[in-house]
């Protein structure tokens, strides 16, 4: 099966193409995982699941995040389609963020995601510290 060749159009979980594994799947997708998998963007997304929010509200939610990588992020997050803005014709104008149905499909994936790296956080840890211990680190 050649993964260029697949269609987006209603890829439903009983229409969606088998999940290939292979090198060159991995290229296909890899900038799509490169975003998903961004700190950033997680955090974003996670924390829009709460709700729509305007940009101050949304940095201050996230916390430690610039107000520069802020910007960087939800406009990659809307060129991607994963976040909405919408520009309310108010003094001062406001801008609010929300989540569009593409990017509230990707907070399942993110849990499973987050519970799996809460659960083998200790056994990672453990690794980490003999790996360490043996290269001198």
């Amino acid at each position: 099966m050649d993964v260029t060749t697949l269609e987006a159009t209603d890829l439903t979980p009983a229409t969606a193409p088998e999940v290939v594994h292979s090198a060159g799947a991995c290229r296909v997708i890899g900038d799509i995982l490169s975003r998903v998998g961004d700190k950033w963007s997680m955090l974003v997304v996670m924390t829009l699941l709460e709700g729509d929010l305007h940009f101050n509200e949304l940095k201050r939610a996230i916390g430690g995040i610039s107000q520069q990588m802020l910007s960087r992020t939800l406009r990659a997050l809307e060129r991607d389609g994963l976040v909405v803005r919408t520009v309310h014709a108010s003094v001062p104008v406001r801008v609010e963020y929300a989540l569009s149905d593409l990017g509230r499909s990707l907070s399942l994936p993110v849990k499973e995601l987050g519970a799996w790296a809460f659960a083998n956080r200790p056994a990672i840890e453990a690794s980490r510290s003999v790996f360490d211990s043996r290269e001198g680190l």
